[in-house]
């Protein structure tokens, strides 16, 4: 398996330079906080390959395109969405997956019972998406903030521009004969999940994809038959301190926050988003966009 990184503008912070930089100052600070606001704005390429041990070879180099987690909010959240909706394009997938969380919920709104009026942001934040083009189509899954605004006006804003939600549902996807399947939940925190529903029509030693907004639920998709999760919910923390790690991450992203991890035969990817909650801030945790290569596990590897 390779990882490729390609930065489209952000710059990484090393341990040595964020405790030259940061310290623990009021000028460090803003430094940082500065160095942070920017990267927020400029999405990085992960080219990532992962060998499937099931995957026929028609669908060897078959390449998958992730976005996750655009907060929508205002006129401030068009950029960073545009500027990974370019370059998503000018990648060329084969199929796009949006893992969930188009809007924000605050939380204290959340908690008031007001979380419906956000709903509304998911219009122009589909908007925006609908520029997206694959051969094999762009599919959504919802995550938590969509589950905590009215999911069912999210849905109908994405699937208004063509881009089908996937709610406990799965679909093949064929190549030269051969097929595997996408598959998609509803978000584990705040909608309905029903993994043995989702696959329980796909035939028994078919590669199966599932999109499901948290990554920790991995530790239960294992036991069922999927070969590969894919995910965002994290941000990676959006503040990842060299050596450190996060300072804060939510519930169900603290065991596999970022990047790829191999549990038994699962194969999972975290993403670490496009937006961002709380602080519009980002650090060693730039927006993310993923391209992922399946690959054919070689039979001596294969168990």
């Amino acid at each position: 398996m390779s990882i490729h990184y390609t930065s489209s503008g952000a710059s990484l912070l090393t341990r040595r330079k964020f405790l030259y930089t940061g310290g623990l100052t009021a000028a460090g600070a803003a430094v940082v906080g500065s160095v942070g606001l920017v990267e927020s704005k400029h999405p990085v390429i992960v080219r990532i390959e992962i060998p499937l041990r099931r995957l026929r070879r028609e669908f060897d180099g078959f390449t998958i395109a992730q976005l996750s987690d655009f907060h929508y909010e205002d006129h401030f959240s068009v950029v960073p969405i545009r500027k990974g909706v370019d370059l998503v394009n000018e990648l060329r997938p084969d199929l796009i997956v949006l893992t969930g969380d188009f809007v924000t919920v605050p939380i204290a709104e959340y908690h008031r019972g007001n979380g419906y009026r956000f709903a509304k942001n998911s219009g122009p934040c589909a908007e925006l998406l609908s520029k997206l083009r694959a051969p094999a189509g762009v599919f959504a899954v919802l995550g938590n903030h969509d589950g905590e605004s009215d999911p069912s006006y999210v849905v109908h804003a994405l699937q208004r521009h063509g881009i089908p939600v996937l709610m406990n549902r799965a679909l093949p996807l064929e190549r030269d004969k051969a097929r595997i399947w996408l598959a998609g939940i509803d978000d584990v925190l705040e909608g309905r999940p029903d993994l043995a529903a989702t696959l329980s029509k796909i035939p028994s030693g078919e590669v199966t994809i599932l999109l499901a907004h948290e990554p920790d639920f991995a530790d239960q998709v294992v036991f069922a038959p999927v070969d590969l999760q894919l995910a965002g919910h994290s941000h990676g923390g959006q503040i990842w301190i060299p050596g450190i790690g996060a300072p804060w991450l939510p519930q169900l992203a603290r065991k596999y926050p970022r990047g790829f991890y191999q549990i038994g035969k699962l194969a999972l990817y975290t993403n670490l988003g496009i937006g961002t909650i709380r602080m519009p801030v980002r650090l060693n945790c730039p927006p993310e966009v993923t391209l992922i290569t399946l690959r054919t596990l070689e039979p001596s590897k294969r168990t």
